[in-house]
């Protein structure tokens, strides 16, 4: 195994001709697409309980709102079996044009839909269809914007080389919130409840033109090409993965919990309990996301090349660890109302999910052998959605009705959640780079263990 290893080190030395190229695709595509999903995301805290679902009690309307977030993330597992099937047959490179048109679609159209005024129930009717049609985009995005930078790269260095996709949301977050707090400060609240929040969602079309171009003239992967010389190309991925990977499934969808339930704490419900709770306003909290996703920036990627030199399961355990022990200190640090504590708080929450979410792709994507990555990391990265993401803010929402105010439930969640995410550490495997080193030496790649 020594002089295996030796090889893989030697014959990866260098990344292939056209890693960064890669790298910089599935940055930019996956930052195009969250922008997408980001500005969905403040817009269904601060926007649309109040346009598309009025008439309804104020705490109502909002667990409404949440809801139709939530959509989006219980599509996930929709787009994550369609196109990781595909991504397996056909290849990473169309698949994700593919997403991007869907998502690019559904994003213009949202900014385009009367509300409830104009066309009654029928305005949150569509807006439900349209969430659903950009998480099935997003469920396939994500598992080939992985693959794009990783099997370009130096197996080795996965941790970074992955971390390209990683940098997406918080890419596409900063753009989406600066764009909403231009808005916001630019206009009065009925100016921007009025037109002003169209504008975000509308100009999307012209990134995802950008995006297009970009995409369009990758290559294929290598491991895919050598997948697909050697004529192994599995004929029922879905299938395989859950019939042959059910514990790296089961690992995988376990890493992605606790990060999952921690930005939506971050970039969502910060925003309900700032504003509310505490008399912020809407500025004051879109600055302080902003603030903490432009320190992700750089955070993430570091991390991911961190978890290349350490153990990336002890990296990852500990940072779930250190999130329980924080969110009781960020709440205690925020009740003086204080702008600048609410900025160095959110900043240091996200630093904690860049530790996490940085070395998440390399980790995921590790658990299972190459022939079935792009099934198997969909799956995993969706599935887990569900039950973290899709569910948190309103659960959020429900304990903090429930604690009259209080914040002490919603830290119990995110205790509950890391303990789970640390389980899924102990589940997972350590990386194998000889894996794909043999691929691409013409030797099929071993199974997951």
């Amino acid at each position: 195994m020594t002089s295996t290893n030796n090889a893989a080190k030697a014959a990866t030395r260098k990344p292939p001709p056209g890693a960064l190229k890669a790298y910089v695709a599935s940055l930019t595509g996956t930052s195009l697409e969250y922008y997408d999903f980001a500005i969905y995301s403040v817009a269904s805290a601060l926007v649309f309980p109040k346009i598309f679902f009025p008439g309804n009690d104020e705490f109502v309307a909002l667990l409404l709102s949440f809801s139709a977030f939530a959509v989006g993330y219980l599509a996930r597992p929709i787009g994550g079996v369609i196109f990781g099937r595909l991504g397996d047959k056909i290849g990473r490179k169309y698949v994700l044009v593919f997403t991007l048109v869907l998502i690019g679609v559904a994003t213009v159209l949202i900014g385009a839909l009367p509300d409830y005024s104009v066309i009654g129930v029928a305005a949150p009717t569509i807006l439900v269809l349209l969430r659903l049609a950009q998480g099935i985009g997003v469920g396939g995005e994500w598992g080939g914007a992985v693959l794009l930078s990783s099997e370009f790269g130096d197996p080795n260095k996965r941790g970074f080389w992955s971390s390209a996709a990683q940098i997406g949301p918080p890419a596409g977050n900063l753009m989406a919130n600066g764009v909403l707090a231009i808005l916001a400060a630019s206009l009065s609240d009925e100016a921007f409840l009025s037109w002003g929040w169209r504008v975000a969602f509308l100009a999307s079309a012209l990134l995802v033109v950008f995006g297009l171009i970009i995409r369009l003239r990758l290559e294929e992967t290598p491991v895919f090409k050598a997948i697909q010389a050697q004529g192994d190309r599995p004929k029922a991925p879905i299938k395989e993965v859950f019939t042959t990977q059910p514990k790296a499934l089961v690992a995988a969808a376990l890493s992605r919990v606790c990060p999952d339930i921690l930005y939506a704490l971050f970039t969502v419900f910060v925003a309900v309990y700032a504003t509310k709770q505490l008399g912020m306003t809407t500025g004051n909290v879109l600055s302080a996301i902003l603030i903490g996703s432009a320190f992700q920036l750089f955070l993430i990627p570091m991390a991911g090349a961190l978890t290349d030199r350490f153990n990336r399961r002890w990296v990852y355990g500990i940072a779930a660890a250190a999130t329980a022990a924080y969110i009781p200190v960020f709440f205690l640090m925020i009740q003086g109302k204080s702008v600048v504590m609410l900025t160095i708080g959110t900043v240091i929450g996200l630093a904690l999910h860049a530790f996490m979410y940085g070395p998440q792709a390399a980790f995921i994507t590790e658990q299972f052998p190459a022939r079935l990555r792009y099934a198997g990391s969909s799956l995993a990265y969706t599935l887990a959605g569900v039950i973290g993401g899709a569910v948190a803010p309103i659960i959020f929402t429900a304990l903090y009705g429930a604690a009259g105010g209080g914040w002490y439930l919603i830290a119990v969640y995110i205790l509950v959640a890391a303990v789970v995410t640390i389980v899924g550490m102990l589940l997972g495997r350590d990386p194998k780079p000889e894996e794909d080193v043999r691929l691409m030496q013409g030797t099929h790649a071993q199974p997951a263990a």
